[in-house]
């Protein structure tokens, strides 16, 4: 009986992920300014994995508004489709200003919801109640959100792991899934004093922590941005840096570090040889009727699976 329900706990629980678009990569996270609408029209036309429609750092304060009504009149159309899957998201301001309300109020009366929402300067566990309490009333249908949280200062990252804690907690009753964590390099440096250099040796404590936290809660952890869009060589380094580190994807500010970013971030083949064969055994192990079970001296779990899962369809996108 125990096997036949952990059995039917991960068919249901890989189905709904599925569903919540939970698993779609998120190599690289593109910022589109949310008051552009030529930009915003290009970026549906590239092959990124997820898109930030911005109503925060990329506007700016005089254009908020225009920002915000901008991409509510893009969500009204419905999400471009394309060759391949990918996430359609908005960044709101921060919920220490006055525009946040205003923008997740427009962006999720829309009539088709995005992917996904982006939170930024996230402090401490009482802004993702707040944000919690307003999504749900918010969305009156039975659909979920994705949400995606910013650590950009040092008081953040102290209060990392309860953020993590209650984000989940919520998560379980909410209209809100939880699926990761973005470090936010420049704004934390500015916060701590610290000075930028090419290594980032300054911020190596924090951009570890950001992952390690993420990966204790099955988070993507999606890396700092590379300010010098021009200098490629600078950027496949620091990404090939954020990979070995454990990230699973970049935030970019321009098509051009696109291809880079989504090809650094590729499975390596050794790990897919070690998703396809947990797969295949999990497919026998069902078929066989048996839930639990072990592959290499692990026991599988929901989220490891979960990880298999992701690194095959990434690898599906290897040239």
């Amino acid at each position: 009986m125990i096997y036949k329900t952990v059995l039917k706990k991960l068919q249901l629980y890989l189905k709904s992920a599925f569903v919540r678009n939970y698993n779609v990569p998120r190599r690289a996270l593109m910022y589109v300014p949310g008051d552009d609408s030529k930009k915003i029209k290009k970026s549906f036309t590239l092959d990124v994995d997820c898109i930030a429609l911005d109503c925060e750092d990329g506007v700016a304060v005089n254009k908020k508004k225009e920002a915000r009504e901008t991409i509510r009149s893009y969500l009204d159309l419905g999400k471009p489709q394309r060759n391949i899957e990918y996430d359609l998201g908005v960044r709101i301001n921060a919920l220490d200003t006055e525009y946040w309300e205003e923008d997740l109020e427009s962006c999720l009366s829309a009539k088709y919801l995005p992917d996904t929402i982006l939170i930024p300067k996230v402090e401490n566990s009482d802004i993702v109640r707040q944000l919690s309490s307003k999504i749900k009333n918010l969305i009156k249908t039975d659909s979920t959100i994705n949400v995606i949280i910013y650590i950009e200062s040092a008081k953040a990252f102290l209060n990392l792991v309860d953020i993590c804690q209650v984000t989940e907690s919520l998560s379980k009753n909410s209209k809100f899934q939880h699926v990761g964590l973005v470090f936010g390099s420049d704004d934390f440096c500015a916060n701590i004093g610290a000075t930028r250099t090419e290594s980032s040796l300054e911020i190596l404590y924090a951009r570890q922590k950001l992952v390690l936290v993420a990966k204790a809660f099955n988070l993507q952890a999606i890396d700092m941005v590379y300010i010098k869009y021009k200098d490629l060589d600078g950027l496949k380094q620091q990404c090939e840096d954020g990979m070995r580190m454990g990230y699973t994807g970049k935030q970019v500010i321009h098509p051009g570090q696109v291809p880079i970013v989504q090809e650094a971030f590729l499975p390596t083949q050794l790990q897919i040889e070690w998703a396809t064969g947990l797969l295949k055994s999990f497919h026998k192990h069902q078929k066989d009727g048996k839930g639990a079970f072990t592959y290499k001296g692990t026991m599988i779990d929901m989220p490891t699976m979960k990880q298999a899962e992701n690194i095959v369809k990434l690898a599906k996108l290897k040239k």
